[in-house]
């Protein structure tokens, strides 16, 4: 692998920053030897975009690897250029002195399969008819994802992780690696995340969908060429927000504040301020994100059920050797505490070494994503024991009979 790391000092960031970074890529499944996906439908080539911060130590025993949310990308921290006013999406959380400390760790973090920044997804040119691939992109899962991530650090020549981590579906995506891969994690951190959407979340998924799909500029996804469906898209990206959200946040935030006025309007405006702030993410999402990124994803989440029978939960989980952390927030309400406390007892079933912690915030579903002092203490303890038992076992290893 190239030990370089894609992580450039910046002196004009503060000490806390990891500074100016840079996206990579790199093709993977070339030359016939295709990714074979759960559905049975195969895909190549495949471009990964990827960005790493810090520096792998000698042996590669330094390596964590973060997985993104729904509609996430790989810039998880720093900055793109000087001028660059919006940080990656964890940059609390990643850099020097940071939880994921760049002082002491390789962080590794890739926009995942499907999605459309930088790796392929339906945006992304088929070969075989040297156009979008619209719909024609296959199904993909969870599995599919992390089976992606998995190629990509052989190709850098990463054989195991001290770490997984991610929320929401990165959460999802950093338990499928700890049974998937169980001789390749040290450990996994799965934060506000779940072992299984609801039916309410598979609704809250099937309305989105449904929003996008009948915009009018949809044309059954082949849309790259014309007007894009930005209203169907912003529409579901309003729902999803509010379930991002708590209600006691929203009520701060917001309460019943008119929006640039004094009084009602009694015309079919937007009078609120909770209702220009949603109008304002939606037109913001709906401009960058690709409509079918967001079908396809929503879908692999519907699809993730690593559990579903007594037997099959037996087996998953008979080799997973990983630490388990499972963090949760109490006023989630889109992946509430009860579904990480359910994946916490089917780990405890099963004898596995699994920890476990509620924190309190006003954030909602979101707060995985914002600074919290507690939560920060305790992603860096766990990544730091893990680190140290490392270090313990090789040096035991390393010692002479």
């Amino acid at each position: 692998m190239d030990h370089t790391s894609s992580h450039r000092p910046d002196s004009g960031q503060s000490a806390q920053s990891i500074g100016l970074v840079t996206t990579q890529t790199v093709t993977l499944f070339e030359q016939g030897d295709p990714l074979k996906l759960d559905s049975g439908a195969t895909l190549q080539p495949i471009t990964v975009a990827y960005e790493t911060y810090g520096t792998p130590n000698d042996t590669l025993s330094n390596v964590i690897l973060i997985c993104h949310a729904l509609s996430g990308n790989a810039h998880a921290a720093g900055h793109h250029h000087p001028n660059d006013t919006k940080t990656g999406w964890w940059d609390s959380y990643i850099g020097p002195g940071k939880p994921f400390d760049t002082n002491r760790f390789f962080i590794l973090c890739s926009n995942n399969l499907g999605g459309c920044d930088g790796t392929s997804g339906p945006s992304s040119i088929d070969p075989k008819t040297n156009k979008p691939y619209a719909l024609n992109f296959p199904l993909i899962t969870i599995g599919d994802i992390a089976r992606l991530q998995k190629a990509l650090l052989d190709h850098l020549g990463i054989k195991k992780v001290l770490a997984v981590a991610g929320g929401s579906m990165g959460g999802m995506i950093a338990l499928q690696w700890a049974l998937d891969y169980p001789e390749s994690v040290g450990g996994a951190l799965i934060i506000a995340s779940t072992p299984r959407l609801s039916a309410q979340n598979i609704a809250f998924n099937a309305v989105a969908r449904q929003a996008i799909t009948q915009d009018p500029d949809f044309n059954n996804g082949d849309y790259y060429h014309g007007p894009k469906p930005e209203r169907g898209l912003s529409v579901a990206r309003m729902m999803a927000h509010i379930t991002y959200l708590s209600e006691k946040g929203l009520h701060e935030k917001f309460g019943r504040r008119l929006q640039n006025r004094e009084q009602f309007s009694f015309a079919l405006e937007t009078d609120f301020a909770v209702e220009s702030y949603l109008k304002y993410q939606g037109s913001t999402f709906g401009k960058k994100f690709d409509a079918n990124t967001y079908l396809y994803i929503t879908k692999s989440m519907d699809y993730f059920d690593p559990f579903p029978d007594p037997e099959t939960t037996a087996q998953r989980l008979q080799k997973v050797h990983a630490r388990l952390f499972v963090m949760s927030f109490d006023t989630d309400w889109r992946f509430d505490s009860s579904r990480s406390k359910e994946l916490v007892r089917i780990l405890n079933l099963h004898q596995k070494n699994v920890s476990y912690q509620e924190f309190h915030s006003p954030h909602g579903h979101d707060s995985f994503l914002l600074p919290d002092l507690e939560y920060s203490r305790s992603i860096a303890t766990f990544i730091n024991r893990l680190y140290d038992e490392e270090l313990h076992r090789r040096h035991h290893k390393d010692r002479p009979a």
